[in-house]
């Protein structure tokens, strides 16, 4: 018969014979290999206390379940705790790890985030810790506590990383905020272990540091604008001030004010003292010239405007946005900056959709940008991430059938052939190299319906077609992407949404050589010399590289310089519902 406690005293014998072993072998080991060894065993190595006490997965989920800001964290809390075997992580040795109170002083701070600090101080750590305190001759009350701490620490860690490196909303689950780039996969349990110095990693986690240093330069502008609003905000200048360089008016001290930060009274001319009387001649009014005139130009360039020099229009209507709205602005592209993967690729594509700019990204580093036009208000281009793997050189253009049904359809079906002919296109069945020619005269244009149309009608290669000269093709469910344009006057705009949807690129020939730059028999003259011969051609690039169309209405340059563009898709409001309200 075998005794009861027989086998519970042979484990014990040989988790002691193990200790021993363990602390002997650190004789030859570091300091810090030493530390992480006896924090691998809590349960042995501990103060006079008695050992420390272990978690299990019900107790992990009863008192996740039971606080409702903990639910949405649960998985996270399992995955924490099961990958250390159920150990406390926030104590070593019935002590709490410095992070603890780290954490705690982070959220103290989470308004610089853009955050609420209340929605992540739910539980009232500073009475368990007294309570905790006051218990240590209590064993068993003791551990009770530990446990309910660690547990509620963890929940607490999970609810705040999980809006600080992922977001405090949902973008594919929002309705209106449009945001389909790949997500951030950060994995919080293992952010988590990373902070407890149970990992290495090579993302900022160890001192709760965000991801991107754009957010990070957002976040300094948040703190300089609410500084500002403390001290007063800025003033609202006259809805109809107009002034051009050179002009006089009294409004220019209040302009001041605005761009300078100078008193109210910095111009203001100081009137004589005359024996005229009443009757004497007024001061002239200050000039509008100077710092001030090149302060309104670098205004309109962080603005997205024409840098003229002009106040009035445009220019006066963002001058006078409320500092309030900027600062919520800032907020919300903080909030995107932590929807975007927790790294980029080396090389990659970035297109600013409100900013109509395209950024090509080569080793971290921008080599160059050129600007773009995206599609109208009611076109709206697609905020997502794909991979591009074509060049295509004297495309085609196929026409939607949205176009057709809106556009041709009358004059179709009046005179196909004349109507094809005066638009250079042709009707096929089939595509690319396989796509045969259709006699448009067999269709019956006027009864066309989406469902029972089954060619392509396109325009062919060359100066009447809508793409240009070049298309760059990543193959995406939006069937959106860059290509050239026979309309260059179009750059010129200040405002650019002209497009159905895909990205028109000014610089083309430049895009195209820089992306080929690595495939043999592809430099500007071979590229140049392919287009001439108004041939389609598909050239596939040596390696496909991620392009990111993404929508920043706020974003920091690295002098310093806060930029603002228009919200001209209505995302900013859309998102700000969720994230305010």
């Amino acid at each position: 018969m075998k005794l009861p406690f027989a086998s519970s005293f042979f484990s014990t014998f040989l988790l002691w014979v193990l200790s021993l072993s363990l602390l002997a072998s650190t004789a030859a080991c570091s300091d810090d290999q030493k530390s992480k060894i006896q924090n691998a065993l809590p349960g042995m190595i501990s103060k006079p206390g008695g050992p420390q006490p272990k978690l299990d997965s019900v107790y992990v989920v009863r008192q996740m379940l039971a606080e409702p800001a903990f639910k949405d964290q649960l998985e996270w809390a399992k995955k924490f705790y099961r990958e250390r075997d159920f150990r406390l992580g926030w104590f070593r040795n019935h002590e709490l790890v410095p992070q603890a109170q780290t954490m705690l002083s982070v959220l103290d701070k989470a308004a610089e985030e853009g955050l609420d600090p209340k929605d992540y101080k739910v539980k009232d750590f500073n009475k368990l810790f007294a309570e905790l305190e006051k218990a240590q001759q209590d064993t068993t009350r003791r551990n009770a506590l530990e446990k309910e701490i660690d547990v509620a620490l963890s929940g607490t860690y999970f609810n705040y990383a999980s809006d600080f490196y992922r977001g405090t909303v949902d973008p594919r689950k929002t309705k209106g905020v449009d945001w389909r780039v790949k997500r951030n996969k950060i994995k919080l349990h293992k952010a988590l272990l990373t902070i407890l110095k149970e990992r290495e990693s090579t993302y900022p986690y160890y001192e709760f540091e965000p991801l991107h240093p754009e957010y990070d330069r957002l976040k300094k502008a948040l703190a300089d604008y609410r500084a500002l609003q403390r001290n007063g905000g800025w003033v609202k200048l006259p809805t109809t001030l107009k002034l051009k360089p050179g002009d006089a008016s009294a409004s220019v001290p209040l302009l001041r004010q605005r761009l300078l930060n100078e008193p109210a009274s910095a111009g203001t001319p100081v009137v004589p003292v005359s024996n005229g009387g009443p009757n004497a001649p007024a001061a002239p009014a200050p000039k509008y010239d100077g710092e001030l005139v090149n302060a309104v130009k670098e205004f309109q360039e962080l603005n997205g405007l024409r840098p003229d020099g002009v106040v009035g229009g445009e220019t006066l209507k963002q001058l006078n946005i409320p500092l309030e709205d900027r600062i919520q602005q800032i907020m919300l592209n903080m909030e995107r900056w932590r929807w975007v993967p927790k790294r980029f690729e080396a090389d990659y594509l970035l297109v600013n959709i409100p900013d109509y700019k395209l950024h090509v990204i080569e080793n971290n580093k921008e080599v160059f940008d050129m600007r773009v036009i995206v599609g109208k208000t009611l076109n709206a281009t697609p905020v997502f991430s794909d991979k591009m793997e074509f060049v295509v050189l004297a495309p085609y253009w196929n026409v939607p059938y949205s176009i057709i049904d809106k556009e041709l359809r009358p004059k179709l079906a009046a005179d196909p052939y004349s109507t094809l002919d005066r638009l250079d296109m042709e009707v096929v069945k089939g595509s690319g190299a396989k796509a045969t020619p259709i006699d448009p005269g067999t269709i019956d244009w006027a009864n066309l319906t989406e469902k029972t149309w089954r060619y392509t009608l396109r325009r062919r290669p060359g100066p009447k077609n809508d793409l240009g000269n070049v298309k760059f093709i990543f193959p995406n469910s939006n069937d959106i992407y860059l290509h050239d344009t026979p309309h260059d006057e179009l750059f010129n705009q200040t405002k650019r949404g002209f497009s159905h949807g895909c990205v028109r690129v000014e610089d083309p020939i430049r895009l195209a050589t820089y992306l080929l730059r690595n495939k043999s028999g592809w430099d500007e003259s071979n590229i140049m010399s392919t287009i001439s011969q108004g041939q389609e051609k598909y050239v596939t690039l040596p390696e496909k590289l991620p392009v990111y169309l993404v929508y920043f209405t706020s974003w920091v340059d690295e002098a310093g310089k806060v930029h603002f563009r228009d919200d001209i898709y209505g995302h900013d409001k859309s998102l700000a519902r969720e994230y305010f309200d």
